[in-house]
């Protein structure tokens, strides 16, 4: 390995970058949410077997039946909602701490 390059990612982290690829989630916006390259998520999905198409239809969409959603599936969405907001709030200010420990390493 030379000064310059980065060490490999771990096997657990590009199994999860192809499971959301084979999920319908695109390539690119994962490389910009989690900051590895856009051909290192290829180049894993390609060795999976995995083909991105940007037309999928995912397991969630089929199981939508378009009928309205009764109060109690009303409330679990406001409260799934308020907790992603939280979860994403969250994943935001850790990488954001991570970012300046690894530049106030000194």
């Amino acid at each position: 390995m030379t000064q310059n390059s980065k060490p490999a990612y771990p096997a657990e982290f590009r199994q999860q970058m192809v499971e959301l690829v084979a999920l319908g989630r695109c390539p690119k916006q994962l490389s910009k949410e989690f900051g590895c390259h856009y051909t290192s998520i290829q180049t894993w999905c390609r060795a999976a077997g995995i083909r991105y198409q940007p037309n999928q239809i995912t397991a969630t969409a089929t199981a939508y039946s378009g009928a309205p959603l009764n109060s109690n599936e009303r409330q679990e969405l406001m409260e799934l909602r308020k907790k992603l907001r939280r979860v994403e709030m969250e994943r935001d200010i850790l990488a954001k701490a991570t970012a300046w420990f690894a530049n106030n390493k000194d």
